[in-house]
């Protein structure tokens, strides 16, 4: 168990927030989950604007969970502003997606994603996908 940092999840769809709450509990990852739910709410939590204005942004995620497939700024675009941004540009970003084009994970990859991971659509192999994510951040927060 850690509660090394937060985890930025950035993500519209209710039910793959639930199953990635329930994944990250059931891994008994402490993190605080901080919950975006479109790109442009993501970028304001980021950069410390809009209705996050307030937020000290030198408290930037440990890692963030980004699904490509987002309302407003896509989830591709968003991790473009990540790589262009100094106080971002660092960040270990985890792409959790349903998509399954090509030119997505080609993207992502030329972008330093630290992982692609295509959501599974049953609760157990996407449980499984998480888990396998929070070991992996487990061990790197002991190894930091």
């Amino acid at each position: 168990m850690t509660n090394n940092g937060h985890i930025l999840l950035v993500e519209d769809s209710e039910d793959d927030i639930l199953m990635t709450q329930r994944a990250l509990q059931k891994s008994r990852l402490l993190n605080e989950l901080v919950i975006t739910r479109d790109g442009e709410q993501a970028l304001e939590y980021l950069f410390g604007t809009g209705k996050y204005a307030d937020r000290d942004t030198s408290d930037q995620p440990r890692v963030i969970l980004l699904d490509l497939m987002l309302p407003k700024v896509d989830g591709l675009e968003v991790f473009r502003r990540i790589r262009a941004d100094e106080r971002t540009k660092l960040l270990p970003v985890v792409v959790l997606t349903s998509s399954d084009d090509d030119k997505d994970r080609v993207e992502s990859h030329r972008l330093c994603c630290w992982s692609y991971v295509n959501k599974p659509v049953e609760f157990a192999e996407f449980s499984k996908a998480v888990a396998d994510l929070g070991l992996y951040w487990l061990l790197l927060d002991k190894a930091a």
